[in-house]
């Protein structure tokens, strides 16, 4: 009976592996430090991981994930090379923080598709140096709960064309570990969701995954310029709108989404900007898995627009935006 028992326990837990997402379980935070300055830098003076102070604070506010930006060059210096025992220590570390926390982890390698500055799909960082580097991280990774991999942060500056075979060759990769994570595929022209259509979906459409476990990220942002560096938001509804047309899309071409960045800082159009979005990906979780804003950390400095680190006197106010209806959808139960 207890051989028959955990036989059944394998099977049900790879079956769980194996399948999609739920549909809006991911609401959480970008807690951005340890992608912070390049090559040799030292930790806890030139960057950081996570504090258990700000992943306890997070946790206590019911969102459930962090997508957390590292550095591929410091957690692989030479490519096709070990990853740096030493690095890899402390993402472990910080990890399993943030899952006794109950937050799931995105590890998103925060390099604009490049190592040092020089782009994937080149004669110098190759397609294949960058399946190596996944094939790596998802040995060390593979099938723990609550761990995602975020492929690469905005591409930019190189057309889908050459960045769908390098996202190809590391979703290949992954899955040949035997990984069944979910997988985060990001477009070019910085992930924006505004410019999806127009300079992604031919190409990345084309993207396909036998674990049949992943989604397509986008960025948005609400500023004048979509950048996410002014604290003003003259272009919410448009963002809004870019919103609304990845949805269609999504749902036209039967795949899912995640909204990686997005934010703005606590002026009143701004707050209700965000607001408007959270509740448009509430509204279409047949094609949404959430999202995670942009951004928190230790290190982030009090006047950063988007910043919702808590002051001394608590709360940022674009929390409230964030803590909307849908947060406790139910189909996000044992997350």
């Amino acid at each position: 009976m207890r051989m028959i028992t955990r036989s059944l326990l394998a099977l049900l837990l790879s079956a769980s592996m194996a399948a999609p997402a739920s549909a809006t379980c991911f609401r959480g935070i970008n807690l951005s430090g340890a992608e912070f300055n390049g090559r040799g830098a030292k930790i806890n003076e030139k960057y950081t991981y996570p504090s258990q102070k700000i992943i306890d604070y997070f946790a206590s506010k019911k969102l459930n994930t962090v997508r957390l930006p590292i550095l591929w060059e410091r957690l692989q210096p030479i490519l096709n090379q070990p990853l740096d025992p030493d690095e890899l220590a402390r993402l472990k570390t910080s990890v399993v923080q943030m899952r006794k926390a109950g937050l799931g982890v995105i590890i998103d390698p925060h390099n604009f598709a490049t190592y040092d500055d020089i782009q994937i799909g080149t004669r110098v960082v190759s397609n294949a140096d960058f399946a190596d580097f996944w094939r790596r991280v998802a040995e060390e990774f593979a099938n723990q709960d609550g761990i995602y991999f975020g492929l690469m942060n905005e591409p930019f500056h190189m057309p889908a064309t050459q960045w769908q075979p390098a996202a190809s060759a590391a979703v290949a990769a992954i899955r040949e570990t035997g990984a069944k994570n979910l997988i985060i595929v990001p477009g070019v022209e910085w992930t924006s969701a505004r410019e999806w259509e127009r300079a992604s979906a031919t190409e990345m459409i084309k993207v396909t995954d036998p674990a049949n476990n992943f989604a397509f990220e986008f960025h948005q942002y609400l500023d004048s310029d979509f950048s996410g560096t002014h604290d003003t938001c003259p272009r919410a509804a448009d963002a809004l709108d870019a919103i609304n047309k990845v949805t269609d899309w999504l749902r036209t071409n039967k795949r899912r989404g995640f909204l990686g960045e997005f934010g703005g800082s606590g002026k009143p159009e701004c707050l209700k900007g965000i607001a408007d979005m959270v509740q448009a990906m509430n509204t279409a979780k047949d094609v949404w898995i959430g999202w995670t804003y942009w951004v928190a950390g230790d290190w982030w400095p009090a006047t950063e627009a988007n910043n919702i680190t808590p002051t001394k006197d608590g709360d940022r106010p674009q929390l409230a935006s964030l803590l909307g209806p849908g947060l406790e959808d139910k189909s996000c139960a044992g997350f």
